[in-house]
């Protein structure tokens, strides 16, 4: 026989307190992130760490009150900082060969340039389109 003593409210309530405190987590390790990347000095690094640590409601509270514009600010400038080098590494992936349209335009520009004959830009021809 199967006992249900697990009422609905109470699956609610531990539910809650499981987000509440993966989200605690989460907001306590950004803070730290935030702390160490931040360009504080090491001894303010230290204080903010320890104030986090020992008196972890009031310390996260507290920096955030005062450090918060410009945990956002250096956020935007991660995020725009890897949004280039995204857009960079997407530019380099699909502009680096030129395509087979670009070579047989610079192609045809040596050969009528005199650098190529009619004979190479003919068999470069071949080999780019094969």
């Amino acid at each position: 026989m199967l006992a249900y003593d697990y009422p609905l409210l109470g699956l609610f309530w531990t539910m809650l307190m499981v987000f509440l405190w993966v989200a605690w987590l989460f907001l306590l390790f950004r803070i730290f992130a935030d702390i160490f990347r931040s360009g504080m000095g090491g001894w303010s690094k230290a204080l903010w760490s320890l104030f986090v640590i020992f008196l972890p409601f009031l310390g996260v509270l507290v920096y955030i009150i005062a450090n918060g514009d410009d945990m956002r600010k250096r956020d935007i400038e991660t995020m725009q900082q890897n949004e280039a080098a995204f857009r960079s590494y997407v530019q380099d992936a699909a502009g680096s060969g030129g395509g087979t349209a670009t070579e047989l335009a610079k192609l045809a520009e040596l050969r009528d340039s005199g650098v190529l004959s009619p004979e190479e830009f003919e068999a470069q021809k071949a080999k780019l389109l094969a």
